[in-house]
């Protein structure tokens, strides 16, 4: 069946629903969602989202989205598709070009203006090996002290690990838990559920309904879901061509060491077995020497722990 609505997973996709001038409301519900209650936007303004270094040889940053609330926060957003080599650096590289252009010439009492940065990802991190954190789908992040207290409350990450996100639409609780079901089955509805027919979520809809797109933007969005699905084939081949050559390593590893363990253990068999013959044929001898020598069989029995009728054999 072909697809109603754009997949947000593309870059076409997720700036076409927030990225647009039009798509204020839309992004300051989700931001909003993601708030505490004494945080929350009213208004806010896309800004330039590319960032240069303070040289012409300085490294510069490109996001998605970014933008400033009415009270001057700065929120960066971030559309992750695939694992990255130093995903978290580049992230805190990110959220210096915000803390960097709030410098003002002359004096200045270094008040900052809060900054987020926000990352929506299509993965899960690799070392969050234990729960909660590894079933986690929201983890917000500060800078702390050694004692777990927040040291400075004015540069938050925020990231959404989608594919932790599994609730049904009878599951849907909060604000939130909407924006996350809608972002990750956007492409598969073929109408809007009951639940998201408010103001905000039907202006959604709307935006990311194919049939209203013009030939340039269908065009457009072609392209980006074609990067996109040719980005997770090659992704996702690496991950299965490398999980296989991981088995087939380990279970030949595995084989290795067990025929070496096996080995090592016959060894092991092998030397008790022959002290335990040795064992028992010293005892024989010794009982044989006692019998020659007249000793009672009762005492040679004790003596070896030789049974009285094993004796007498000798």
């Amino acid at each position: 069946m072909r697809a109603k609505y754009i997949n947000p997973f593309t870059d076409f996709g997720f700036k076409k629903i927030f990225g647009e001038e039009a798509s204020k409301p839309l992004l300051i519900d989700f931001l909003n969602a993601l708030l505490p209650e004494n945080r929350k936007i009213v208004d806010l303004t896309f800004k330039n989202t590319e960032q240069l270094g303070q040289t012409d040889f300085d490294r510069k940053a490109i996001y998605d989205i970014y933008c400033e609330a009415e009270n001057g926060e700065k929120f960066i957003v971030e559309l992750q598709k695939a694992k990255q080599n130093y995903f978290r650096g580049r992230t805190i590289y990110y959220s210096t070009f915000p803390i960097r252009e709030q410098a003002e010439k002359g004096e200045w009492n270094y008040n900052l203006q809060a900054v987020y940065c926000i990352g929506i990802l299509d993965f899960t991190f690799d070392d969050y090996e234990t729960e909660p954190e590894k079933s986690e789908v929201v983890h917000t992040i500060k800078l702390k002290n050694q004692n777990g207290k927040v040291f400075y409350d004015k540069l938050t990450y925020i990231y959404l690990e989608m594919p932790n996100f599994n609730k049904t639409e009878t599951e849907l609780k909060t604000r939130l838990d909407k924006w996350l079901f809608f972002i990750k089955h956007l492409e598969d509805f073929q109408n809007i559920p009951t639940i998201f027919r408010d103001e905000v979520f039907s202006k959604a809809f709307e935006k990311a309904e194919l049939a209203k797109f013009g030939y340039s933007e269908i065009e457009a969005y072609e392209y980006s879901l074609k990067v996109f699905r040719d980005n997770k084939n090659t992704f996702d081949y690496a991950i299965e061509t490398a999980t296989k050559e991981g088995m087939e390593k380990g279970m030949q590893e595995g084989i290795e060491k067990g025929m070496q363990k096996g080995i090592e253990k016959g060894m092991q068999q092998g030397i008790e077995k022959g002290v335990e013959m040795g064992v028992e044929k010293g005892k024989v001898e010794v009982a044989k020497k006692l019998k020659d020598n007249g000793v009672a069989l009762d005492i040679i029995s004790i003596t070896t722990g030789l049974a009285k009728e094993e004796i007498e054999k000798l």
